[in-house]
């Protein structure tokens, strides 16, 4: 099973063969552990890798219901599923992204950038579909049970199932940058994102806000989706400018809607729980420092976020009165007629001539 089209060889092992085969040698460790289902002596080694661990069964008015906690054999579900990102990462690359950039013969910078909004597109809108999901099916995820009966131990399998692919993918995202020679002034912005995502979504997964933590996940990637429809639109055609501004008024709102609900779930509603104090055996993280931790930390990357958002749009707004005085000086600067002499030496225009010849 060959990604890439390969118009050269290269020494086993060498850095090359590895940039280029990456996701061939990643395909046979994930054929390699599902194999291991097939023998009785390996099986429940391999469904380590495969099935998130934990489970709980419980009785609940819907009948016996299995619910799920952390531990750290989630680390060996992070690893299959940290492969499993890196084969569809190769897939999406070759199948889809390749074949529209031979077509549209990009720039090398606007090629990186097409690349990265083409994966992040993807990405952003099976998560959003997929976060929604688990939204309107999980009744826990209302404004007051997002801080009701902290803390939130026991999860369903579809949320640890989201936390764990979501781990799994920004965490694959690191080694991408290698995979896909990422250029050096490119490397620290994406680093970037890539470490607040991983931040974020581990605070809220160990800390047992996964319900918080899933909402504000679902308005974070609908925000970004917008953005990087908007971004692929432009490299394009760069006339396809409203998607920004519509992108724009999402991202306000998703700023406001994170600020509002983490106040509200963290700074409000766990700090008038009964449960207070630090109980590892428990789960249970509801303490003063943690809570102002978070909400720092929360605030910080915010305040950060709208700062960039303000400096990209001051960016476009100068460039758009750029564009329009450049235009403006082209209308006024249009080429004079030469004035005709008559027969007495004088020099007069065509209206003119003909004024008096009439």
């Amino acid at each position: 099973m060959a990604f890439r089209r390969r118009n050269k060889s290269y020494p086993f092992f060498s850095q090359e063969f590895l940039i280029q085969n990456h996701a061939d040698i990643v395909f046979s460790l994930v054929i390699f552990i599902l194999i291991g289902l097939m023998f009785e002596a390996t099986a429940k080694t391999a469904i380590l890798f495969i099935q998130p661990q934990y489970n709980v069964t419980t009785l609940s008015p819907e009948g016996e219901v299995t619910l799920y906690h952390y531990g750290w054999k989630d680390c060996a579900t992070i690893l299959f599923y940290f492969f499993i990102a890196i084969i569809l990462h190769a897939v999406v690359q070759e199948y889809l992204l390749d074949k529209v950039n031979r077509r549209l013969h990009l720039s090398k910078s606007k090629n990186t950038k097409f690349n990265e909004s083409g994966q992040l597109c993807v990405f952003h809108l099976v998560s959003s579909v997929w976060s929604f999901y688990i939204l309107i099916t999980v009744s826990e995820t209302f404004l007051p049970s997002l801080w009701e009966n902290y803390p939130h131990v026991h999860l369903r399998f579809q949320v640890k199932f989201f936390y764990l692919t979501q781990l799994a993918y920004w965490l694959h995202a690191l080694p991408e940058l290698y995979f896909q020679k990422v250029r050096k002034e490119e490397i620290s912005r994406q680093l970037q994102y890539i470490c607040l995502y991983l931040l974020h979504i581990s605070a809220a997964y160990l800390l047992n806000l996964s319900r918080v933590g899933l909402v504000l996940l679902f308005l974070q990637y609908v925000s970004e989706l917008g953005f990087h429809i908007a971004r692929l639109l432009y490299f394009t055609d760069e006339n396809h400018q409203k998607m920004f501004d519509m992108w724009a008024v999402s991202f306000v709102f998703t700023r406001m809607s994170t600020l509002t609900l983490m106040f509200l779930s963290v700074g409000f509603g766990l700090s008038r729980a009964e449960n207070q104090g630090l109980d590892l055996d428990m789960g249970n993280f509801n303490t003063v420092l943690i809570r102002m931790t978070v909400l720092l930390l929360v605030c910080l990357t915010q305040s950060w976020l709208l700062w960039k958002f303000i400096r990209f749009q001051l960016r476009r707004w100068r460039e758009f009165r750029h564009e329009q005085a450049v235009r403006k000086k082209a209308a006024t600067k249009q080429p004079l007629r030469p004035l005709k002499r008559d027969s007495h030496g004088s020099a007069r225009s065509d209206k003119e001539r003909t004024e008096i010849s009439a």
